[in-house]
Protein backbone atom coordinates (compact mmCIF):
# COMPACT_ATOMS: atom_id res chain seq x y z
CA UNK A 1 0.00 0.00 0.00
CA UNK A 2 2.91 2.29 1.12
CA UNK A 3 4.95 1.63 -2.68
CA UNK A 4 1.59 2.65 -4.38
CA UNK A 5 1.32 5.75 -2.46
CA UNK A 6 5.00 5.93 -3.39
CA UNK A 7 4.45 5.61 -7.03
CA UNK A 8 1.35 7.86 -7.28
CA UNK A 9 3.64 10.82 -6.22
CA UNK A 10 6.12 9.94 -8.16
CA UNK A 11 4.25 9.86 -11.37
CA UNK A 12 2.20 12.84 -10.42
CA UNK A 13 5.25 14.51 -10.33
CA UNK A 14 6.98 12.97 -13.64
CA UNK A 15 4.21 12.61 -15.97
CA UNK A 16 4.70 9.63 -18.21
CA UNK A 17 8.01 8.39 -17.03
CA UNK A 18 9.22 4.73 -17.17
CA UNK A 19 9.81 3.48 -13.11
CA UNK A 20 11.63 0.44 -12.74
CA UNK A 21 9.98 -1.13 -9.16
CA UNK A 22 12.27 -3.51 -7.64
CA UNK A 23 10.85 -5.35 -4.69
CA UNK A 24 13.10 -7.05 -1.80
CA UNK A 25 10.44 -9.28 0.49
CA UNK A 26 11.33 -11.92 2.69
CA UNK A 27 7.48 -12.96 3.29
CA UNK A 28 5.58 -14.92 -0.09
CA UNK A 29 2.14 -13.27 1.66
CA UNK A 30 3.29 -9.97 1.80
CA UNK A 31 4.50 -10.50 -1.92
CA UNK A 32 1.11 -12.07 -2.93
CA UNK A 33 -0.43 -9.42 -1.39
CA UNK A 34 1.34 -6.77 -2.87
CA UNK A 35 0.67 -8.29 -6.42
CA UNK A 36 -3.10 -8.72 -6.40
CA UNK A 37 -2.83 -5.19 -5.16
CA UNK A 38 -1.43 -4.30 -8.29
CA UNK A 39 -4.09 -6.47 -10.29
CA UNK A 40 -6.64 -4.01 -8.89
CA UNK A 41 -4.49 -0.49 -9.19
CA UNK A 42 -5.15 1.02 -12.80
CA UNK A 43 -2.26 3.96 -13.94
CA UNK A 44 0.56 1.24 -13.34
CA UNK A 45 1.28 0.97 -16.89
CA UNK A 46 4.71 3.22 -17.17
CA UNK A 47 5.63 0.97 -13.49
CA UNK A 48 7.57 -2.32 -14.05
CA UNK A 49 7.56 -4.45 -11.29
CA UNK A 50 10.00 -7.18 -10.53
CA UNK A 51 9.60 -8.67 -6.48
CA UNK A 52 12.26 -10.47 -5.04
CA UNK A 53 11.34 -13.29 -1.84
CA UNK A 54 14.47 -12.46 -0.29
CA UNK A 55 15.88 -10.35 2.71
CA UNK A 56 18.11 -7.13 2.21
CA UNK A 57 21.22 -9.33 3.11
CA UNK A 58 20.29 -12.10 0.86
CA UNK A 59 19.51 -9.24 -2.17
CA UNK A 60 23.38 -7.66 -1.03
CA UNK A 61 24.51 -11.02 -1.57
CA UNK A 62 22.87 -11.85 -4.82
CA UNK A 63 24.02 -9.10 -6.52
CA UNK A 64 27.27 -8.36 -4.89
CA UNK A 65 27.92 -11.91 -6.16
CA UNK A 66 26.10 -11.28 -9.88
CA UNK A 67 27.91 -7.50 -10.20
CA UNK A 68 24.34 -6.65 -11.04
CA UNK A 69 24.99 -3.58 -8.90
CA UNK A 70 22.54 -1.20 -10.41
CA UNK A 71 21.97 2.46 -9.31
CA UNK A 72 18.54 3.81 -8.11
CA UNK A 73 16.77 7.34 -7.67
CA UNK A 74 14.76 6.59 -4.27
CA UNK A 75 14.84 3.44 -1.84
CA UNK A 76 13.31 3.65 0.89
CA UNK A 77 13.81 1.15 4.30
CA UNK A 78 10.38 1.55 6.11
CA UNK A 79 10.18 -0.35 9.11
CA UNK A 80 12.42 -3.13 8.59
CA UNK A 81 16.11 -2.04 10.29
CA UNK A 82 14.94 -3.63 13.29
CA UNK A 83 15.43 -6.63 11.14
CA UNK A 84 19.21 -6.32 9.93
CA UNK A 85 21.94 -7.85 12.12
CA UNK A 86 24.53 -4.78 10.46
CA UNK A 87 22.80 -1.90 10.11
CA UNK A 88 25.75 0.05 9.01
CA UNK A 89 26.97 -2.23 6.72
CA UNK A 90 23.65 -2.26 5.06
CA UNK A 91 23.33 1.77 4.95
CA UNK A 92 27.02 1.75 3.61
CA UNK A 93 25.95 -0.57 0.96
CA UNK A 94 22.68 0.89 -0.14
CA UNK A 95 23.52 4.25 -0.06
CA UNK A 96 26.47 3.28 -3.09
CA UNK A 97 23.49 2.09 -4.87
CA UNK A 98 22.13 5.68 -5.10
CA UNK A 99 22.67 7.63 -8.50
CA UNK A 100 22.68 11.06 -8.30
CA UNK A 101 20.48 13.43 -6.54
CA UNK A 102 19.13 10.45 -5.22
CA UNK A 103 17.55 9.75 -1.79
CA UNK A 104 17.17 6.67 0.59
CA UNK A 105 13.92 7.12 2.91
CA UNK A 106 14.25 5.46 6.55
CA UNK A 107 10.97 5.29 8.91
CA UNK A 108 11.79 3.93 12.19
CA UNK A 109 10.26 4.34 15.63
CA UNK A 110 11.01 7.87 17.10
CA UNK A 111 13.66 7.98 20.18
CA UNK A 112 11.30 10.21 22.04
CA UNK A 113 8.38 7.01 21.28
CA UNK A 114 7.50 4.71 23.85
CA UNK A 115 8.77 2.51 22.51
CA UNK A 116 12.54 3.62 23.28
CA UNK A 117 11.47 3.22 26.48
CA UNK A 118 9.76 0.17 26.62
CA UNK A 119 13.01 -1.68 24.88
CA UNK A 120 15.47 0.10 27.54
CA UNK A 121 13.55 -1.48 30.24
CA UNK A 122 12.38 -4.41 29.03
CA UNK A 123 14.25 -5.25 25.64
CA UNK A 124 16.66 -8.13 27.79
CA UNK A 125 13.88 -9.84 29.64
CA UNK A 126 12.00 -10.76 26.81
CA UNK A 127 11.57 -14.10 25.38
CA UNK A 128 12.55 -13.15 21.49
CA UNK A 129 13.26 -16.21 19.48
CA UNK A 130 14.17 -14.02 16.22
CA UNK A 131 16.18 -11.66 15.10
CA UNK A 132 14.83 -7.79 16.22
CA UNK A 133 17.07 -5.08 17.28
CA UNK A 134 15.98 -2.10 19.40
CA UNK A 135 17.08 0.49 17.04
CA UNK A 136 15.62 4.30 17.23
CA UNK A 137 15.93 7.13 15.19
CA UNK A 138 18.32 8.46 18.23
CA UNK A 139 20.96 5.23 17.07
CA UNK A 140 20.25 6.14 13.27
CA UNK A 141 21.25 9.00 13.32
CA UNK A 142 24.45 8.43 15.09
CA UNK A 143 25.11 5.94 12.71
CA UNK A 144 24.34 8.07 9.21
CA UNK A 145 26.83 10.61 11.23
CA UNK A 146 29.83 8.03 11.97
CA UNK A 147 29.20 6.99 8.54
CA UNK A 148 29.35 10.81 7.11
CA UNK A 149 25.86 10.80 5.25
CA UNK A 150 24.31 13.57 5.02
CA UNK A 151 20.65 13.41 5.79
CA UNK A 152 17.51 15.14 7.12
CA UNK A 153 15.36 14.26 9.88
CA UNK A 154 11.42 14.87 10.59
CA UNK A 155 9.43 13.60 13.66
CA UNK A 156 5.77 12.62 13.01
CA UNK A 157 3.68 11.97 16.21
CA UNK A 158 1.69 9.19 16.47
CA UNK A 159 -0.37 7.08 18.86
CA UNK A 160 -1.90 3.68 18.98
CA UNK A 161 -4.85 2.69 21.05
CA UNK A 162 -3.73 -0.03 23.47
CA UNK A 163 -6.61 -0.38 25.33
CA UNK A 164 -7.62 -3.62 24.17
CA UNK A 165 -4.59 -4.97 26.42
CA UNK A 166 -6.34 -4.21 29.72
CA UNK A 167 -8.91 -6.63 28.56
CA UNK A 168 -8.09 -10.58 29.75
CA UNK A 169 -9.27 -12.38 26.96
CA UNK A 170 -9.31 -9.78 24.20
CA UNK A 171 -8.25 -11.56 20.88
CA UNK A 172 -7.07 -7.50 19.77
CA UNK A 173 -5.68 -7.08 23.24
CA UNK A 174 -3.24 -10.44 22.82
CA UNK A 175 -2.39 -9.37 19.47
CA UNK A 176 -1.44 -5.57 20.46
CA UNK A 177 0.92 -7.26 23.14
CA UNK A 178 2.56 -10.15 20.30
CA UNK A 179 3.40 -6.32 18.54
CA UNK A 180 4.57 -4.40 21.46
CA UNK A 181 7.06 -7.16 22.80
CA UNK A 182 8.40 -8.57 19.45
CA UNK A 183 6.98 -11.94 21.15
CA UNK A 184 4.50 -14.62 19.29
CA UNK A 185 1.76 -15.43 22.29
CA UNK A 186 3.35 -13.45 24.76
CA UNK A 187 0.10 -13.69 26.90
CA UNK A 188 1.21 -17.49 27.41
CA UNK A 189 4.75 -17.43 27.03
CA UNK A 190 5.90 -14.48 29.35
CA UNK A 191 7.91 -15.24 32.67
CA UNK A 192 5.46 -14.99 35.83
CA UNK A 193 4.78 -11.03 36.52
CA UNK A 194 6.21 -9.39 33.36
CA UNK A 195 3.38 -8.93 31.91
CA UNK A 196 2.06 -7.36 34.93
CA UNK A 197 5.00 -4.95 34.70
CA UNK A 198 4.84 -4.03 32.00
CA UNK A 199 0.95 -3.43 31.95
CA UNK A 200 1.61 -1.23 34.80
CA UNK A 201 4.22 1.10 33.13
CA UNK A 202 2.64 1.50 30.04
CA UNK A 203 0.25 3.47 31.65
CA UNK A 204 2.83 5.98 33.10
CA UNK A 205 2.74 9.28 31.15
CA UNK A 206 6.62 8.40 29.79
CA UNK A 207 4.96 5.36 27.87
CA UNK A 208 1.45 6.62 26.70
CA UNK A 209 -1.51 8.96 28.14
CA UNK A 210 -5.33 8.46 28.34
CA UNK A 211 -7.77 10.31 26.81
CA UNK A 212 -11.33 9.53 26.75
CA UNK A 213 -11.04 6.75 28.90
CA UNK A 214 -8.44 5.12 26.02
CA UNK A 215 -4.69 3.98 26.77
CA UNK A 216 -3.05 5.48 23.96
CA UNK A 217 0.66 4.58 23.46
CA UNK A 218 3.32 7.25 22.54
CA UNK A 219 4.08 5.55 18.64
CA UNK A 220 5.92 8.09 17.26
CA UNK A 221 8.16 7.66 14.34
CA UNK A 222 11.09 9.62 12.59
CA UNK A 223 11.35 10.20 8.57
CA UNK A 224 15.20 9.96 7.89
CA UNK A 225 15.70 11.06 4.50
CA UNK A 226 19.40 10.47 3.62
CA UNK A 227 21.56 12.39 0.46
CA UNK A 228 23.14 10.39 -2.16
Amino acid sequence: EIDLQILSKVQAQYPGIHINNEVVEPSIEQIAKYKELVAKTSDLQNIKFAWHKETSSEYQKRVTEKKELQKWDFIHMIQMLYYVKDIPATLKFFHGLLATNAKILIVVVSGTSGWKKLWEKYGHRLPLDDLCQYVTSYDLTQMLDELGFKYECYDLLSTMDISDCYIDGNENGDLLWDFLTETCNFNTTAPPGLKAEIMKDLQKPEFSFKKEGKFLFNNSLSFIVVEA
